[in-house]
């Protein structure tokens, strides 16, 4: 048999495009702008073969850490037995697309920025801006009279 463990072993269905999305690629993907920090998720398009990472970061989240003209450079955890290593790649604009991994820690800081502004006029005693765990769901009673209630049993074998 041939040698069968190259670069890109494993990836027909993992790098090939959705349905209904194959062809020329849209000319926004090229006008995003991406700064030093942001969060973005390698996200590999199979149309084009320059810059592709490799098949172990389909997925995976990293933070820019450097921008050049057609690509980012991104910072990836990677789990490399008991320990996590910080690897760097460069990979071209096509196979990232930007995270919404902190949108709910933006939208729960400027409301909690809004809500401390609120209470600075007025006196409250402790103003409460740490998420709280879903409590249980409250009890009920359930009233049933007495000749409504039926014993079901199963029926004897008659065979």
């Amino acid at each position: 048999m041939p040698h069968s463990k190259g670069y890109r072993r494993g990836t027909r269905h993992l790098f090939s495009r959705d349905f209904r999305k194959k062809g020329t690629i849209a000319l926004s993907t090229y006008m995003h702008t991406y700064k030093v920090g942001d969060y973005v998720d390698i996200k590999v398009n199979g149309a084009i073969h320059k810059g592709m990472p490799h098949k172990y970061y389909q997925g995976k989240t990293g933070v820019v850490w450097n921008v050049t003209n057609s690509s980012v450079g991104l910072e990836v955890n990677k789990r490399l037995g008991n320990r996590i290593l910080k690897k760097r790649l460069h990979v071209r604009v096509e196979h990232v697309k930007k995270s919404k991994c902190r949108k709910e820690f933006k939208r729960r800081v400027r409301r909690n920025d809004r809500l401390k502004r609120l209470a600075k006029g007025k006196k409250f005693s402790k103003l409460q801006l740490k998420r709280q765990p879903q409590k249980p769901a409250a009890g009920q009673i359930i009233k049933v009279k007495a000749s409504s209630v039926i014993n079901v049993t199963p029926l004897k074998y008659a065979g």
